[in-house]
């Protein structure tokens, strides 16, 4: 009986010691412990370690892009399908671009008035060309989003009219004309008119580039996968409205065009990136 007390001693002893020393009975150390991942999908974030930007997460799938009972320029509506991907979650703000400057890689707005205030840093950045936008996006290490991937990220995949829904705009919901403001509003100012994935800002404040070469009639002839735009044009493509803009031209499906060398103090943008890790 004394024996196999001190064989039971022995046992707990060795335990004991295999705990603080990060070991099992056989002198391995287990395997670390490791987190359930989080499969992605609709209410997904990140954060990009470079400019620190939150992006949201869209997932794969078809969508609803244009609209019938628009002008000609968003006809015919139709069902396209696109990779997943991630999108910023504001338009690029005046502080978040500054960091692009002081890196040394991009260069100032055309106009300085709001970039230089710090009264403005969480408003969206403007008078910034194509160019620059598209500088930015690749020093934070991704791209300017496609058309596509714009309006999917604005509207969902109901062919939604507005981020937020089919109700028409209110001042809770959008900076738009009716609203007054005469200006930009901070990024992020109205939660309640979130698009289905959570980005912001898709309705009124700023309008914003995108990657794509500028062609009235793309829509006729358009990929019904990942398209990309035509592969050459003079302009390029803005989406979304401006703080200026009556409900018509903020519709998720709205699409105008602009020289890729111009700026003005309503035209911003935002960056997307893939593949999803």
């Amino acid at each position: 009986a004394g024996g196999a007390a001190m064989f039971f001693v022995g046992v707990i002893a060795v335990v004991i010691l295999g705990s603080i020393l990060g070991t099992n009975l056989l002198g391995k150390k287990p395997a670390p412990a490791t987190k359930p991942e989080v499969p992605l999908g609709v209410g997904s974030t990140r954060v990009n370690p470079v400019d620190g930007s939150v992006m949201v997460y869209v997932p794969a799938g078809e969508f609803l892009m244009g609209s019938d009972d628009a002008r000609d320029r968003e006809k015919p509506q139709h069902t396209v399908y696109l990779d997943a991907f991630w999108m910023d979650m504001h338009p690029v703000s005046n502080a978040r671009y500054r960091l692009c400057v002081e890196a040394g890689v991009c260069h100032e707005p055309k106009g300085t008035e709001y970039y230089n205030n710090s009264t403005y840093d969480d408003h969206p950045v403007v008078y910034v060309t194509w160019y620059q936008a598209d500088a930015y996006c690749q020093w934070a290490g991704g791209r300017l989003p496609s058309e596509a991937e714009w309006e999917k990220a604005a509207r969902g995949t109901d062919g939604r009219k507005y981020p937020w829904g089919n109700q028409d705009p209110t001042c809770d919901l959008a900076n738009f004309s009716g609203c007054k403001l005469n200006g930009t509003s901070p990024v992020g100012s109205y939660p309640l008119g979130a698009s289905p994935y959570g980005a912001l800002d898709m309705a009124g404040n700023v309008r914003e580039w995108v990657a794509d070469c500028w062609d009235y009639d793309y829509y006729k002839t358009s990929p019904a996968v990942n398209p990309l735009g035509p592969s050459t044009g003079i302009y390029r493509v803005r989406r979304g409205g401006a703080y200026y803009n009556s409900a018509w031209w903020i519709r998720t499906s709205y699409r105008s065009l602009g020289s890729p060398s111009y700026g003005d103090n309503t035209l911003g943008f935002r960056c997307a990136s893939s593949p999803v890790p």
